[in-house]
């Protein structure tokens, strides 16, 4: 099997208005979604939901001393919100899980395979 980081983006707003009965609904959905990777014959072998991106901070290398900022301040409509980590069996099987994923955008990214030291 090999592994697969689903990146999972969406807008923030949604806290702003959420209740208690809106996010046990999201936690459902949330275990649906696990439910259908054991389906699959994968499994989640890591993941976590993540603080809004306003709790963020970036550390930038360059010359010098690295310069830490408040933020990542992209101009976008979406953000990081969570993340789970998949063991599947292809590609193939990490695309379709993808398309189930309660997020408004997932990206999928294979785990890069470190050679032993």
């Amino acid at each position: 099997m090999a592994q697969y980081v689903f990146l999972m983006y969406d807008s923030e707003d949604w806290y702003d208005t959420a209740g208690d009965q809106d996010v046990a609904d999201e936690f459902r959905l949330h275990e649906a979604f696990m439910e259908a990777v054991r389906e699959a014959g994968a499994e989640v072998v890591g993941g976590e939901a993540l603080e809004r991106s306003s709790t963020a901070s970036t550390v930038r290398r360059g010359e010098g001393a690295p310069l830490v900022t408040d933020g990542p301040f992209a101009d976008t409509k979406e953000a990081l919100g969570g993340f789970y980590v998949i063991d599947a069996p292809d590609l193939d099987v990490a695309l379709r899980l993808a398309a189930v994923c309660p997020a408004g955008t997932v990206e999928v990214r294979p785990v890069m395979a470190m050679p032993d030291a």
